[in-house]
C-alpha cells in the first residue's frame, strides 16, 4: 500500500497540472493578452472626465480634446529627427532624453514622448505622422475650466508616475490622474472606466484584427458627474474680496454642512494648469516660498483664533456651571492675573456680565470664566482634558473628515500638554489663562472657525463639513449626513447668540457692520502674531479675523474670514464677511461703500515689508504668460478663419 501511495500522488498532480495547463491554452487564452505582446497590440480608449457643476447647475468644468505623442521605442528606425523636431517646435537634446526614457520604461511598450497637444498643433502632426514610424497619436480628454475661480477646490490633472502605476493596476504610464481638490478626491468616479481593443499583429508589424473578433475588448464608461455644494458666485466674489491679501474665507449651510466657499489667498487661475505649460507653471507656483498660492490655507492655515474663542470659553463655563449668564466680575481695563502679568483689555470696563463680555468683547470676563473653569477640579490636569473634551466635541483638534484631500488638525492642548511644558511646576488656571481668549496653545483653521459657528448657529449640532452635493449615479457617503451632537445643553446657546447679535449693535465691537433687514450674529477677532527670526521671538502685524452666521433664526450661512496681518477683526475681516453674507442671502450688495474698499484695498505694503526678500510674483506672471498663449491662440485662429474664408470665396466665384 505504502509503494503505491507515492506514485499515486506523482500521477494525481501531474494529471491536475496537465488539466490546468490544457485550461490555460485551450479553453482559457486570455494570458495570451500578456505572452504575445509582439503579435497583439494594446489600444486603450480614455472616456471624458465627469463634468462639475455648482451647486445652482452652473458649468464649471468641462473637457477639451488633447492629443498626446506616443512613442514605441523599438519601432522607430529611420525617421528624419531634425524634421520631426522642427514640426513640434522642440530641440535634438530633448528628443534624445525622451527617447532615452522611453527605452528605460519598456522598448516595446507605449510611452508618452510628448503630452497634451493642442488642436493646432495636433492637426500640423498628423499630417505627416506617416513619415514617424514607431510614433502614433494617443487621444485624451483635459479640463475645459469655464470659470477663473476655484483652483484651489478643483485641483488638477497629472500624469502618473512609477509608483501610481506599480500600486494601481488600472493605470499605465502616461495615464492622467486627479491631484489636490475634488479631481484628487474623486478621481475614482470622475475618471471613468477606460475601454480596451486588443488588435493583432502580422510580421510586418501591420494591423489585421481584433483578437478573438473582439472577445476581451471592453469599452470606455464616461466619469460620473458631480454637483458641488460650492456656489459659484459667492467663490468668485470671495476670491475678489481677497485680493492683494493672504488668508482664507470659508462658508458653510449649517443645516447640511455644505460647503458655500471654500477661498484660499492669493489664488490663480485653475486654466493655468493645462497644457504643455502646465509643469512650468506649477513650479513657478510651488518655488514661490513667500506668497504660497499652493497653500490651501482655508483648509491647512493654523492660527491662534483669537477673541471668537472667547465664545467657546463662555459656553463651557455655563455647561460647566462655573457661572450664569448674570454672573459679572470687574474690568479695570485689564486683568491681573499675576504678580507683573497684566492682560489688557478695550472693552468700557465696570462690571461685566456675559452679554457685555461677548459683545464687547472683554478679556477680564473670560479670563476669568477659564479660571474658574480650571479651578473647579482639585486636579488642575482633569480639569484641563474635561476642557478638551468639550471643545473637540466642537470636532476641534482633530482631522474633520471632510472629503478634500489635504487638512491639518489644529491643537486642543490637554493635561499632557502642561505636564510636560511645567514639569515639576504646581500650575493652575491662571498658569494658562491665555487659552481663555484664543491666544494660549490652542490653534484652528479656517474651516474649523466655520465649523464651529455653524454648530453655534445650529444651537449645539453639526453635520461634517462636505464639497460635493450629488453624484451622478451615485450617493454620497452617509458620514455627511449624520449629526453630530455636542456636549453643551441646547440652553446655554440663545444667551451666547444673544450676545453674538449684539456685536453688530451700539457699542458692539461690528457696529456700523450690520445690514439691514438681516440679522446677524457675529464676533470679531485680533489674533496676535508671532514669527521666530534668527531663533528670536518676533512680534508682527495682527491678524484680522471675523466669524459669523445669518440670520439669526434658521441659519442659512456660517463664515469665517481669516486675513493675515489684516491688523484687526473690524478693519478688513468684518467687512468682508458683512458683504460675503449680503451676497449670498441678497444676491445684491447695499453696502456699496465697503464693498469698493475691500476691492481695491490692498496688504502687499504690509506683506512686502514683511517679507522684504526680492521675488518674482508668480501669479502675475503666469496669469500674463496665459494671456499671450491665449492671444496667440486668438491670432492662429483669425489666421486659419482668413484663410478659409478666402477659399470659400475662391470656390464661389469658380463654382457659382
Amino acid at each position: 500500500m505504502r509503494k503505491a501511495l507515492l506514485p499515486s500522488v506523482v500521477i494525481i498532480a501531474a494529471s491536475l497540472l496537465l488539466l490546468r495547463i490544457f485550461y490555460l491554452q485551450v479553453i482559457d487564452d486570455s494570458f495570451k493578452l500578456k505572452s504575445e505582446n509582439n503579435a497583439i497590440k494594446i489600444k486603450y480608449d480614455y472616456p471624458e472626465r465627469g463634468y462639475v457643476y455648482d451647486r445652482n447647475g452652473k458649468l464649471l468644468i468641462a473637457n477639451q480634446p488633447s492629443y498626446d505623442i506616443m512613442v514605441v521605442p523599438k519601432d522607430v528606425k529611420n525617421i528624419d529627427t531634425l524634421e520631426f523636431c522642427s514640426l513640434l517646435d522642440i530641440s535634438k537634446e530633448f528628443f534624445i532624453k525622451k527617447i532615452n526614457k522611453a527605452k528605460v520604461y519598456s522598448p516595446m511598450l507605449p510611452s508618452v514622448f510628448l503630452p497634451q497637444l493642442n488642436k493646432l498643433e495636433y492637426a500640423a502632426f498628423q499630417e505627416k505622422i506617416r513619415k514617424f514610424g514607431g510614433f502614433y497619436i494617443q487621444k485624451r480628454s483635459l479640463r475645459d475650466y469655464q470659470v477663473d475661480y476655484g483652483a484651489n477646490v478643483f485641483g488638477f490633472i497629472t500624469q502618473v508616475n512609477e509608483n501610481i502605476v506599480k500600486k494601481n493596476p488600472y493605470y499605465i504610464g502616461g495615464d492622467l490622474i486627479g491631484r489636490q481638490g475634488i479631481e484628487e478626491s474623486y478621481e475614482e468616479f470622475l475618471r471613468g472606466q477606460k475601454g480596451v481593443k486588443y488588435i493583432l499583429r502580422d510580421k510586418f508589424n501591420r494591423e489585421i484584427g481584433s483578437y478573438k473578433e473582439g472577445k476581451y475588448d471592453t469599452i470606455s464608461k464616461q466619469g460620473s458627474d458631480l454637483t458641488l455644494t460650492i456656489d459659484g458666485e459667492l467663490q468668485k466674489y470671495g476670491e475678489e474680496l481677497m485680493i492683494n491679501k493672504w488668508g482664507g474665507i470659508v462658508a458653510i449651510e449649517p443645516k447640511t454642512g455644505e460647503i458655500l466657499a471654500l477661498v484660499s489667498a492669493p489664488s490663480f487661475n485653475p486654466a493655468l494648469l493645462v497644457g504643455r505649460q502646465r509643469s512650468k507653471n506649477y513650479t513657478l507656483l510651488h518655488n514661490d516660498s513667500i506668497a504660497k498660492p499652493l497653500y490651501d490655507r482655508g483648509l491647512l492655515a493654523e492660527y491662534t483664533p483669537g477673541s471668537p474663542f472667547k465664545i467657546l470659553t463662555g459656553l463651557i463655563a455655563l455647561q460647566e456651571g462655573v457661572v450664569t449668564d448674570s454672573t459679572r466680575f470687574s474690568c479695570h481695563r485689564g486683568f491681573s492675573y499675576a504678580r507683573g502679568r497684566f492682560m489688557k483689555c478695550h472693552c468700557s470696563g465696570g462690571a461685566v456680565q456675559l452679554h457685555r463680555g461677548i459683545y464687547q468683547s472683554c478679556n477680564t470676563y473670560f479670563s476669568n470664566c477659564y479660571i474658574k473653569l480650571i479651578n473647579k477640579y482639585k486636579d488642575h490636569s482633569y480639569a484641563v482634558d474635561k476642557w478638551a473634551d468639550h471643545l473637540k466635541s466642537f470636532g476641534l483638534g482633530a482631522f474633520m473628515g471632510y472629503d478634500l484631500p489635504i487638512g491639518k488638525k489644529g491643537n486642543i492642548p490637554t493635561s499632557k500638554t502642561y505636564n510636560r511644558v511645567y514639569n515639576g511646576w504646581n500650575w493652575d488656571g491662571k498658569t494658562i489663562v491665555s487659552n481663555a481668549i484664543g491666544q494660549g496653545e490652542v490653534l484652528m483653521t479656517p474651516i474649523q472657525l466655520a465649523n464651529f459657528m455653524a454648530t453655534i448657529a445650529n444651537r449645539g449640532y453639526f453635520y461634517t463639513p462636505h464639497i460635493v452635493k450629488r453624484i451622478k449615479g451615485n450617493i454620497i457617503d452617509k458620514k455627511f449626513r449624520t449629526k453630530h451632537i455636542t456636549t453643551i445643553d441646547r440652553k446655554y446657546f440663545d444667551p451666547i447668540i444673544t450676545g453674538m447679535n449684539a456685536v453688530y449693535g451700539p457699542g458692539g465691537t461690528a457696529s456700523g457692520l450690520g445690514v439691514t433687514g438681516i440679522e446677524i450674529c457675529g464676533k470679531t477677532g485680533t489674533a496676535e502674531n508671532y514669527l521666530k527670526v534668527n531663533g528670536k521671538r518676533v512680534k508682527l502685524q495682527d491678524h484680522s479675523i471675523f466669524v459669523a452666521f445669518a440670520p439669526r433664526d434658521n441659519p442659512k450661512i456660517a463664515i469665517a474670514v481669516f486675513v493675515e496681518n489684516g491688523y484687526w477683526g473690524k478693519r478688513w475681516a468684518g467687512p468682508i464677511t458683512t458683504l460675503m453674507i449680503e451676497k449670498y442671502l441678497n444676491k445684491k450688495i447695499t453696502k456699496v461703500d465697503f464693498e469698493k474698499r475691500m476691492l481695491t484695498g490692498s496688504l502687499k505694503a504690509q506683506y512686502d515689508k514683511l517679507y522684504p526678500r526680492k521675488h518674482q510674483d508668480s501669479i502675475s506672471l503666469i496669469n500674463n504668460r496665459i494671456k499671450d498663449s491665449l492671444s496667440k491662440i486668438k491670432r492662429t485662429r483669425d489666421s486659419i478663419n482668413g484663410v478659409l474664408k478666402k477659399e470659400i470665396k475662391i470656390d464661389t466665384l469658380q463654382n457659382p
